[in-house]
């Protein structure tokens, strides 16, 4: 462990288990998922949903290598309550948007289980690296019990590394709060996008997996137990834990003026001339951070 100050929300820690070949983060979510949630009064059951989902994007987003990278997240479904879910991470910038029916999520109740919101749904995860500009893409079916069930799911299938993700949201109070911990067994090294003979049962992953899968959900959401001290509670017998601070996490909505002319201008003029109102003004809503931007076409 290090003797740096101690990490509690909104940044990111990356940590290490030399010995078994573990790469891990850990996050909690505190004033940044407050602010997310409160640009759309979302009922509990999608609140809750948006709030493991963006703990997820912070997570997968800080295993990226440099700043101008980005993952996004998409569940979608042409059937379900929800009919899209999304996230993004960028540069420790999180911003997150869930599109539902209400009346029917009202029916469904407040329990409502993954399957119920999303019917035949996937998961879309899209790794953009800007060193080599490329993108990798998986899609996952929506199954298990959770998104973060159906996201361990894609690292196992998609990225072929065994993954541990635990995630606990607390939003019922005045100040909600999320937080997870992900590792990863890389037997092979960080480097290259695939990894041969991969062991899902190897004896170094499973001790470490074991021990993580301990965390309580309390701890994870606990504000005034550190990050650093969580590790330390799950691999204090570990001879050696490498930990180092991430990106700060802020809400990241991306949109200016500026970007929506440059995306307004790739529509033929006729088109642009519909979306006029009778002011000649184009309202732009963005569904992120739920402001309107006027648009002098």
């Amino acid at each position: 462990m290090t003797d740096k100050p101690e990490t509690y929300s909104d940044r990111l820690l990356i940590f290490t288990l030399p010995e078994r070949n573990v790469r891990g983060r850990a996050v909690r979510l505190d004033g940044v998922l407050g602010t997310i949630l409160a640009a759309h009064d979302y009922p509990p059951r999608i609140r809750d949903l948006l709030a493991e989902a963006l703990v997820l994007a912070a997570l997968s987003g800080g295993l990226l290598k440099d700043n101008d990278s980005q993952l996004t997240i998409q569940a979608q479904t042409d059937d379900g309550i929800v009919q899209l879910l999304v996230c993004d991470y960028h540069a420790g910038e999180l911003r997150g948007y869930v599109q539902f029916d209400p009346e029917r999520l009202a029916q469904a109740g407040d329990d409502a289980s993954l399957e119920t919101l999303f019917g035949q749904g996937f998961l879309a995860v899209t790794f953009d690296l800007a060193l080599s500009d490329q993108r990798y893409q998986g899609i996952v079916p929506l199954e298990g019990n959770s998104i973060t069930a159906a996201f361990e799911n894609y690292f196992s299938q998609s990225e072929q590394v065994p993954t541990l993700i635990r995630v606990s949201v607390d939003a019922d109070g005045e100040r909600p709060v999320a937080g997870g911990i992900l590792l990863q067994h890389l037997a092979e090294g960080e480097d290259g996008r695939q990894r041969l003979h991969v062991r899902m049962d190897h004896p170094e992953w499973e001790h470490a997996a074991i021990i993580a899968d301990t965390v309580r959900r309390d701890e994870l959401v606990d504000p005034a137990l550190s990050l650093e001290a969580l590790l330390w509670r799950l691999f204090h017998e570990e001879s050696e834990i490498r930990v180092e601070h991430g990106s700060e996490l802020t809400r990241g909505c991306r949109c200016t003026i500026e970007h929506f002319e440059s995306v307004l201008a790739r529509f033929p003029s006729e088109e642009r001339a519909e979306m006029r109102n009778d002011d000649g003004i184009i309202m732009v809503d963005c569904s992120f951070c739920s402001r309107l931007f006027p648009i002098q076409d």
